[in-house]
C-alpha cells in the first residue's frame, strides 16, 4: 500500500512523501527544501530511501543535497538532466519502470515546461506526480519546450485512467481557473468546480489532489484539439492579469 503525505512549503509548493507500507521504503517528491520533510520523516518515524525529482528546477531539488548527506538516499531522476540535477543515482527515461518496494511507478516524458522533464505515474494507487507539467485547471509555462512539444506532453497525461488523482507540485488552482473562466464562461462544470475552490482556499485547504476527470472538464490546455490553440490558450494565460 502506498501512503501519500502533502507537505506545504514556500509561498505555493508541494512536497510528497511517499510510503510503501509493504517494504517501509520512503520517497520524497520534489523537496524544495530540506527541513519540512525531515521534521515530517522523523514525525511519522520513517527513514528516506529515494529522492524523486520531475524536473531540474531549484523549487523542486532545493533540498537535495541536504537530504542525500544526511540520510544516505537515493536520486531518481531523468538521465537527460545529469548536467542539471547532481549526484542522479537512478538515470530514467520515458517508458522506464520505478519500484518502490512493491509500488510500480512508469516513468513519462514530458518535456515542455523544461526539457527532460519526467513524471511518475503509480498505476496501482491512482496516483500521477507530475511537477510542473500539469496543474489544476492549468499547465506550466512553455520555460524550455515548444507549444507542441507540451501539448503531445499533455495528451500523454489525458489518456491515463480518468479516476487518477494528480499531485501537481504548486497551489496555482484559484489563478488557474479564473482564467479558465475568462475563456470558457459557459462551462457549468467549471463554474461549479471554481466556487468550490474559492471555498477550499477561504478555509486555508489544499485544492491539490484532484482528478484527471476534472482536468478533463475544466481544463482548457488539456483540452485544446491542436498545438497551435494550445499556443494561443498558453499566451492568453501568460498575460492574464486577475
Amino acid at each position: 500500500m502506498l501512503n501519500i503525505h502533502q507537505i506545504p512549503v514556500l509561498s505555493d509548493n508541494y512536497i510528497y512523501l511517499l510510503h510503501d507500507t509493504d517494504s517501509n521504503q520512503t520517497a520524497v517528491v520534489d523537496p524544495a527544501l530540506a527541513e519540512p520533510v525531515l521534521e515530517k520523516l522523523n514525525a511519522l518515524g520513517l527513514s528516506l530511501t529515494y529522492i524523486l525529482n520531475t524536473h531540474h528546477h531549484s523549487d523542486h531539488i532545493g533540498g537535495n543535497a541536504t537530504l542525500k548527506k544526511v540520510t544516505a538516499c537515493q536520486i531518481v531522476a531523468a538521465e537527460s538532466d545529469h548536467n542539471r540535477i547532481p549526484q542522479i543515482d537512478i538515470p530514467l527515461k520515458e517508458g522506464d519502470s520505478f519500484q518502490l518496494g512493491s509500488a510500480t511507478a512508469t516513468v513519462i516524458a514530458t518535456d515542455g515546461h523544461t526539457l527532460g522533464h519526467i513524471v511518475f505515474w503509480f498505476k496501482a494507487a491512482n496516483a500521477l506526480f507530475c511537477g510542473d507539467t500539469l496543474f489544476a485547471m492549468g499547465c506550466g509555462r512553455l520555460f524550455e519546450g515548444s507549444a507542441e512539444q507540451m501539448w503531445h506532453s499533455l495528451n500523454k497525461l489525458a489518456v491515463l485512467p480518468s479516476n487518477t488523482q494528480i499531485y501537481c507540485a504548486h497551489e496555482y488552482t484559484e489563478n488557474n481557473g479564473y482564467f479558465a473562466l475568462s475563456i470558457d464562461p459557459k462551462n457549468a462544470d467549471l463554474k461549479a468546480r471554481m466556487q468550490h475552490v474559492k471555498q477550499q482556499r477561504q478555509q486555508g485547504l489544499a485544492t491539490v489532489p484532484f482528478s484527471l476527470a476534472e482536468e478533463l472538464a475544466t481544463n482548457p490546455f488539456l483540452n485544446a484539439k491542436t498545438y497551435l490553440e494550445f499556443a494561443e490558450i498558453r499566451q492568453q494565460k501568460d498575460n492574464f492579469v486577475n
